[in-house]
């Protein structure tokens, strides 16, 4: 799942700081709270060592409440089944499951996480925050700083359906030095979160890599709920640009464009023929499995394929009891109680009906 190695820590801690409470009271988590989720990790954008070369992550995962302890640590569990792939062919696929707390004041993770690791103490939860902040309100998730840019934004939850979301906005800086090498880490974090509970809904991380010479690449991680136990509020689409442009200039750009592009496709296929020539035989190989997740699978797990959106909040299913009666008769020859749809009598065998 998310990378989000991030080796700085700018932390505010929201405890008792007026600017970070906002207006009134949040929503505190309740057990039977769940969210699934689908997410994508895309590294691509190579240069130098890392020029053609691509790579992809899914991730199928659900985090979920449990319990509430006498303390007010909210109780939670995480699953997710991950699979990953590169263009040379190479693949891998694993689980991993868990058990962490969290507190619903502080937002930190208080007993262990959902398999974040990297981090500077203390660490806030990636997927609840203070539904109460108001706009332009610092806080943070995980070590990033971030900020409450709208209170009613129109999120396209998985590309198509639109909901009303708390906007929040980050970016921060990071060394990475790991299985992909060692660069310096640029991001920016756009998430998105349900106004009623303050639970994620989606985000957006984009980090772009480099060494300070030629090799680098972009990194992209997606996520967004397929199901909730919560409902999301449906909201209408932004309007559409009404911008226009004439027709000659219109003309005029189309033949600029058509030109860039065969130039640039032609520089393209030069560079990459040339750092082809150079390209060292091993690249980096792709993180242990165990470094990019959190969160769980809403089986079967289809590795390339993303899940339904269901709207409908989810729930678990009442157990249903069946009682079945039966009428009784007195048997005439005996006196017996016996059942209404017996033939014999089971006491003395005389014939009934």
């Amino acid at each position: 799942m998310i990378r989000r190695l991030v080796g700085f820590a700018i932390l505010l801690v929201v405890l008792g700081l007026p600017t970070a409470a906002g207006a009134g009271s949040h929503y505190t988590p309740q057990t039977g709270d769940n969210f699934h989720y689908y997410e994508t990790v895309v590294l691509d954008g190579g240069t130098g060592n890392y020029s053609g070369y691509t790579e992809n992550t899914f991730v199928n995962g659900s985090v979920g409440v449990t319990g509430l302890a006498a303390n007010g640590t909210v109780n939670a569990s995480y699953q997710n089944s991950n699979s990953w792939r590169n263009n040379m062919g190479q693949s891998e696929s694993w689980n991993s499951a868990g058990r962490f707390g969290f507190s619903p004041n502080t937002f930190a993770y208080v007993n262990g996480t959902d398999n974040q690791t990297g981090y500077t103490s203390p660490v806030y939860v990636w997927f609840y925050i203070n539904n109460a902040l108001a706009e332009g309100t610092p806080f943070s998730l995980l070590n990033t700083p971030m900020n409450v840019v709208s209170r009613d934004y129109s999120y396209a939850l998985g590309g198509s359906q639109y909901v009303a979301t708390i906007f929040t906005e980050g970016n921060g800086s990071y060394q990475r030095n790991d299985d992909y090498g060692v660069f310096t880490a640029t991001y920016n974090w756009k998430a998105y979160f349900d106004p009623g509970t303050g639970y994620i809904v989606g985000y957006q991380y984009t980090e772009q890599d480099t060494d300070g010479a030629t090799a680098g690449f972009t990194w992209t991680d997606t996520l967004y709920v397929t199901s909730t136990s919560y409902t999301l509020t449906p909201a209408a689409a932004p309007p559409a640009s009404s911008t226009s442009t004439p027709a000659a200039l219109s003309y005029v750009g189309l033949v600029v464009a058509v030109v860039f592009v065969i130039v640039l496709i032609i520089v393209v296929a030069w560079l990459v023929y040339r750092s082809r020539e150079r390209r060292p035989r091993q690249l980096p190989q792709h993180a242990a499995p165990g470094n990019i997740g959190f969160g769980a699978p809403p089986p079967p797990y289809a590795p390339m394929g993303a899940p339904p959106i269901n709207l409908t909040p989810s729930q678990q299913p009442v157990p249903q009891v069946v009682l079945r009666e039966t009428v009784k008769v007195k048997c005439r020859y005996c006196g017996n109680l016996i059942d209404v749809t017996d033939k014999v009598c089971p006491f003395c065998g005389g014939p009934q009906g």
